[in-house]
């Protein structure tokens, strides 16, 4: 019998050489369209995303900021001007002066898997152009924002992150980014959050047209409650708990449309609500001006109403 020859493996030095050469692509990809941004008394990082000067960045980095100023890799300096922000999101767009800036590709945040090299890129303490790597730990994950709000599909990785990260890409070995830098949790070591690129998207191109994004609102002040079992099966619920109405505007969409204090709210444009952030995340632009049934208990007793959402106004 003819012997077959062994299958050479890779030894665990060309496998590091492999790792490494991935991460150094990436980042000669990437790193020219990152910035470091400077807002008066505190900054973070941004990553250009077109070729015509717009930059990616957190809300926080310029929220009620003076001045901006926007420093490239090779030590330009430029002054730069808010499009547009959205704190719900921690996501804004500012712009600087010019053209055939180099700039990032943002890659499809839903192809993206558990286990796969993440490589960061930003400014921590002021250190221009810090690169860390680590793996995406998990999908899916939600976080709330300083605004209070409840964001959703963000990315969670090992990838490490500093104060002046934020605003920062979170990018694959191919050169794309797939999240925006935006939290780690503190003392934990290797806690860290980008808002996935998919969101980034879609926030970008409204800050764009509209400078924000609008959102609707109905006017009310509540918080989450259970609902008794005894009063479910009476009223042959599947939901477990709610929001109870703890003030309604005066005027407002809610007021016009007979809610009261004390009312528990159950379900809006037939989607359960089981607590604020469902609400929340129900409560989107394409409700503004809209009809839309409002479920509630009062008294114990199951009641429908109409409530007409208006747009949500600036803070």
């Amino acid at each position: 019998m003819v012997p077959q020859p062994a299958h050479s493996q890779p030894d665990d030095g060309e496998l590091l050489d492999a790792y490494s050469q991935a991460v150094i692509r990436a980042v000669d990809t990437v790193g020219p369209a990152v910035v470091k941004i400077d807002a008066g008394r505190g900054g973070g990082s941004g990553v250009l995303f077109t070729p015509d000067g717009l930059i990616l960045t957190n809300s926080h980095v310029v929220d009620h900021a003076g001045p901006l100023t926007v420093v490239t890799p090779e030590g330009r300096s430029m002054r730069a001007d808010v499009v547009g922000k959205d704190a719900d999101t921690d996501l804004a767009v500012i712009r600087v002066d010019g053209t055939s800036f180099p700039w990032a590709t943002l890659g499809d945040s839903r192809r993206v898997r558990v286990g796969q090299i993440a490589i960061a890129i930003g400014n921590p303490y002021g250190f221009h152009h810090s690169v860390t790597a680590g793996v995406v730990s998990a999908l899916g994950r939600s976080l709330r924002s300083r605004s209070g709000h409840l964001m959703d599909d963000v990315i969670q990785t090992d990838a490490s992150l500093n104060p002046g990260n934020s605003g920062g890409p979170l990018v694959t070995t191919r050169g794309e980014v797939i999240g925006v830098n935006t939290a780690m949790i503190l003392p934990a070591q290797g806690l860290c959050f980008a808002i996935a690129s998919n969101t980034a998207r879609f926030v970008a191109a409204r800050l764009i047209r509209d400078g924000r994004i609008r959102r609707s609102y109905i006017g009310v002040a509540g918080q989450n409650v259970p609902i008794p079992r005894a009063v479910a099966r009476a009223n042959q619920l599947a939901v477990s708990s709610g929001v109870f109405v703890v003030s309604v505007e005066k005027g407002s969409p809610a007021a016009a449309a007979g809610l009261r204090d004390g009312d528990v709210m159950l379900a809006f444009a037939g989607e359960a609500v089981s607590g604020i952030d469902d609400l929340h995340r129900l409560l989107t632009e394409d409700r503004i001006a809209v009809p839309t049934p409002l479920s509630i208990l009062r008294a114990a007793v199951r009641r429908q109403l109409t409530v007409v959402p208006a747009e949500k106004p600036l803070a």
